[in-house]
Parts: C-alpha cells; sequence; structure tokens
C-alpha cells in the first residue's frame, strides 16, 4: 500500500516472541486471532536463542525449524532467526531494537503471554522495551490478569481460548504417556518423532 504521498504506508507488524519448545496448535491459534483483532499486516514468529531466564531448551535449530514446518503456508505469517542468529542471551530489548531497523515506519506489536508478563520487571532494560513496540498479552478467557505496575496502561489485553494448550502441557503429556497427538501440526509431529525429541514415539 502507498500513501498519498507515494510513500509506502506504515504497516501493523505482530511480533511472536518465545521458547516455541516446541510450537503447538495453541500458539498458532492465537497468531492468527491476534492478527485479526488487530488487524496487523503480518506476524513475525521470533524463536528464542539463549534465554537468560530458561535453562535446559531443545536445541535451537530444531526449534526453529519446528516453528517453519507450523506455519509453511500461512498467508502473513513469517519467521525470524533474529534471536537465534545474535551471540549470548536473548534479551526483548535487543530483539525489539533489531526488529525496529528491519520494520522502520512500521508499527510494532510484541505478543506475549500473561506469564511472560509477570516478570518484566526483572527484564534487562524493561523500560526501554516498553518505549519499542505495543505490548499485547494474550490471557485465557475468565483469567485475572495483574499487570505489573511497570506496565500499567502500556498493555493491551487479548482473550485467546486456544491458550488452554501450552508446550509443557505437550511435554509433560509424553512423559506421562497420554495422547498429546492433536496438539501440534502433524508436520512438527512427524518432525519430533524424526528426530526423537521429547522421548516422543510415534
Amino acid at each position: 500500500m502507498v500513501s498519498e504521498t507515494g510513500t509506502p504506508a506504515a504497516k501493523s507488524i505482530g511480533i511472536f516472541g518465545g521458547s516455541f519448545d516446541p510450537i503447538h496448535n495453541g500458539h498458532v491459534e492465537a497468531a492468527r486471532l491476534a492478527m485479526c483483532a488487530l488487524e496487523l499486516d503480518e506476524v513475525v514468529f521470533v524463536p528464542a536463542g539463549d534465554q537468560w531466564q530458561k535453562s535446559g531448551q531443545t536445541a535451537a535449530k530444531h526449534r526453529l525449524a519446528m516453528v517453519r514446518l507450523a506455519i509453511a503456508g500461512q498467508s502473513g505469517f513469517t519467521v525470524s532467526t533474529v534471536d537465534i542468529d545474535r551471540a549470548g542471551p536473548t534479551y526483548t530489548a535487543d530483539t525489539l531494537s533489531e526488529l525496529a531497523h528491519a520494520y522502520p515506519g512500521d508499527k510494532l506489536f510484541f505478543i506475549l503471554g500473561s506469564d511472560a508478563l509477570k516478570g518484566i520487571e526483572t527484564w534487562n532494560r524493561a523500560t526501554e522495551v516498553l518505549d519499542l513496540a505495543q505490548f499485547v498479552v494474550l490471557t485465557r478467557p475468565g483469567f485475572e490478569l495483574e499487570i505489573p505496575s511497570l506496565a500499567e496502561g502500556r498493555v493491551w489485553v487479548l482473550e485467546v481460548p486456544a491458550l488452554d494448550i501450552s508446550s509443557t502441557g505437550f511435554r509433560e503429556g509424553i512423559a506421562n504417556h497420554t495422547a498429546v497427538t492433536d496438539l501440534v501440526p502433524q508436520a512438527v509431529l512427524r518432525y519430533i518423532g524424526d528426530n526423537n525429541l521429547y522421548g516422543f514415539e510415534a
């Protein structure tokens, strides 16, 4: 789209970051709902690299491959390796700064879950992060969200029924030998089996 001045019109870009360990159907559906509700032109999935507050993650190459499989053929969905390519720990401030340069003049919407928002006051350069994008917090219907004082008045809340699915639930399901095959896209499930991830046996 081009504005009346002849310059490209600003786009609305959703930035959906996370471990994606593994990406599941709830992630994909949440991205679809956010794209519709916020009238986004694009949703960029950003698999985390070395998250400084987490340990024991599946290798980044596998998480990236699963994201690519999950969003293949989905209009408006893309993936960025900005966090995986960067050496050292993953900080949201760095991620959003780099993506702001990649999408100059566009409006960035940073999509995150309520659990991530809880710890925002411990983030590296937390105040700066809130200035880099419009924060959009995904919650389950009926969930009472507590917004940290640092983020009060600076986040939008979007209820997403699909968030009843979780990556942790998928991994625990495998460990407990309960059904998990309907929680992730079939292409992702095949990848998990082919690469012997999470102890899953097809």
